[in-house]
């Protein structure tokens, strides 16, 4: 017996575990994301909490881990929707999006650092959230 939902499903029951699949992702993204920073802060890798980070170095080692949360939120997101995973990836990705412009625009009045930074947060937010969703593609069309 397949552990996906019949589309009998009632829609509340899936519109519910849909939203729990897309915040999964997002805790996911958020904790991973924050709690680095946090260890790399106490091991006074990054300046202290509040201080411009200019070191471009520093900038893409945070980009990177970023962009790899990012793309396992959609990976989690996808993995646990009732149905359309790629469909649960995407509306991630564009949360993800929608709050890095936020950020960025923020990051204009505010000096934390180079700009191109959170630009690229804005660039890779909906491609990291496709290839989370391609890789659970991929994963499951292997089983």
């Amino acid at each position: 017996m397949s552990n996906q939902p019949s589309d009998l499903t009632p829609a509340p029951r899936r519109l519910g575990r849909s939203v729990a699949a897309v915040f999964l992702g997002f805790v996911a993204v958020v904790l991973l994301s924050l709690g680095t920073d946090e260890v790399l802060h106490l091991l006074k890798v990054y300046p202290p909490w509040g201080e411009p980070m200019r070191e471009p170095g520093l900038n893409f080692q945070a980009l990177t881990y970023r962009c790899v949360y990012g793309v396992l939120g959609s990976y989690l997101a996808a993995r646990f929707a009732p149905r359309a995973p790629m469909r649960h990836a995407m509306i991630l990705g564009i949360i993800g999006l929608v709050l890095s412009i936020l950020g960025a625009i923020g990051a204009t009045m505010a000096d934390l650092g180079p700009l191109w930074y959170p630009v690229a947060l804005v660039v890779t937010a909906l491609p990291n959230a496709w290839l989370g969703g391609v890789l659970h593609r991929k994963s499951h069309a292997e089983c």
